[in-house]
């Protein structure tokens, strides 16, 4: 399979793009969707992190609340290495999973940590979903409704955006409006198509 990495910080538009190639009919794998699949209601994962943390940690219909497991991490070395430890393999596991079973052509891996994991390794190509930085905090502090310092704090935990520059191989500056967006997907989708028929 001819995997694809699609990196960017928080607040860069991945999904906005993801969607777009899941549109062209291309198997797209998300590092997050499977991060909230192996913490799903029922699994040992969830009930781990509610024994560490206490049941508040959980919203009223038993799943996870991700924003305040979030604040809590981020404030606690310790508690955030913890769940690392508990989480990340499985997140690979499901991940590895996903990608035996695509289907397309090639496949768009998606991750917001792919170069800080060191995911970006098993990929063929990566594309980066390029934005300025205060373009990432105010989109980030709309959508989730989160101050500045914490965007703040969750952009230091993320590679630096000349390191991403500097690490991919394809940039798609998404601060220019959908029809700009959509004219370079198009691009992209038959190089990538090109390439992987190469492979």
């Amino acid at each position: 399979m001819y995997i694809v990495g699609l990196a960017g910080g928080i607040g860069s538009g991945k999904t906005a793009v993801s969607d777009r190639f899941e549109k062209l009919n291309i198997d797209v794998i998300d590092a997050d969707v499977a991060s909230r699949t192996v913490v799903e209601p029922g699994k040992p994962a969830l009930r781990d992190i509610a024994a560490k943390f206490g049941d508040d940690i959980l919203l009223a219909d038993g799943s996870l609340d991700r924003a305040k497991l979030r604040s809590e991490v981020f404030s606690n070395p310790a508690s955030k290495q913890w769940l690392e430890q508990l989480i990340h393999p499985l997140i690979a596991t499901e991940i590895f999973t996903q990608l035996e079973e695509a289907k397309s052509s090639y496949c768009l891996f998606v991750s917001p940590l792919l170069f800080e994991s060191g995911q970006n390794e098993i990929c063929n190509r990566v594309l980066l979903v390029d934005v300025p930085v205060e373009t990432q905090i105010s989109r980030t502090m709309s959508r989730d409704n989160n101050s500045r310092e914490q965007v703040e704090a969750i952009l230091s935990q993320q590679a630096s955006r000349e390191t991403r520059l500097e690490k991919s191989d394809d940039i798609l500056l998404n601060d220019q409006g959908f029809e700009q967006l959509d004219r370079e997907i198009a691009r992209l989708h038959q190089l990538y198509l090109s390439l992987a028929k190469e492979q």
